[in-house]
């Protein structure tokens, strides 16, 4: 219902639980899968950067501007732009947004022909309590309400135990189509009762890297004249 509609999501959980996925999904279900999907992780933007990767920015506009850029809002034209570990956007950044989100318009670093319409629709992440962080004056208690409009928690993996033998196999069905392979690829019984009784601190991240692991011994023991997992 939330992926079809125009509004904010906002996906909480902890790293690893699938909120990308998540994300991609409610892109694939909207009325703009067909449109681009764009990602701005704010782990990998340093602070001083965040108003310049979401809104780009005209060639000369400072230091280090040695051509245009059309930052992730222009790249998400007409799709979906997440937003994810919003919790790292700086105070200063966070005003930029609010100001997107309420107007729907922006200009990149130094423009000087006039706004832009923000044709997209916004997805956010994150793994923090940004209650907490508007509490302590790290988040902008506006923004926070502008941005909570279709809440989704994504729970830790370990309270999706139903789901961890689905999204295995899916997992190792994936890895097996990658190495090119016609035949198929299954998991035991027990190894999946095994699955089913581990805790997961890693959630899907450390499952799928577990599943990669068992593939690529599986493919060791294969080699040697073996063949079970």
């Amino acid at each position: 219902v939330f992926a079809e509609q125009e509004e904010t999501i906002l996906l909480s959980g902890p790293t690893g639980a699938g909120k990308s996925r998540l994300a991609r999904f409610c892109h694939a279900c909207s009325p703009r899968a067909q449109e681009a999907f764009e990602t701005l992780d704010l782990t990998t933007v340093p602070e001083d950067l965040q108003m310049a990767e979401l809104f780009g920015w005209r060639k000369g506009a400072f230091t280090g501007a040695v051509r245009d850029n059309v930052g992730c809002l222009g790249r998400a034209e007409g799709g979906t732009l997440f937003i994810d570990e919003i919790d790292k956007l700086s105070l200063k950044a966070q005003g930029g947004l609010l100001r997107v989100l309420e107007e729907r318009t922006y200009r990149s670093l130094g423009e000087t022909s006039g706004e832009r319409p923000a044709r997209v629709r916004f997805i956010v992440g994150t793994n923090a309590n940004l209650t907490a962080l508007v509490r302590s004056g790290l988040f902008r208690e506006d923004l926070f309400f502008r941005i909570h409009v279709l809440p989704v928690r994504v729970p830790p993996l370990v309270e999706r135990r139903d789901e961890i033998v689905a999204w295995a196999e899916h997992m190792l069905e994936r890895r097996h189509r990658e190495t090119g392979r016609s035949s198929g690829a299954a998991l035991s019984p027990a190894a999946q009762s095994l699955l089913e009784a581990q805790p997961w601190p890693g959630n899907l991240r450390q499952l799928d890297n577990i599943i990669r692991r068992a593939y690529a011994l599986f493919l060791v023991d294969a080699g040697a004249g073996g063949g079970a997992v």
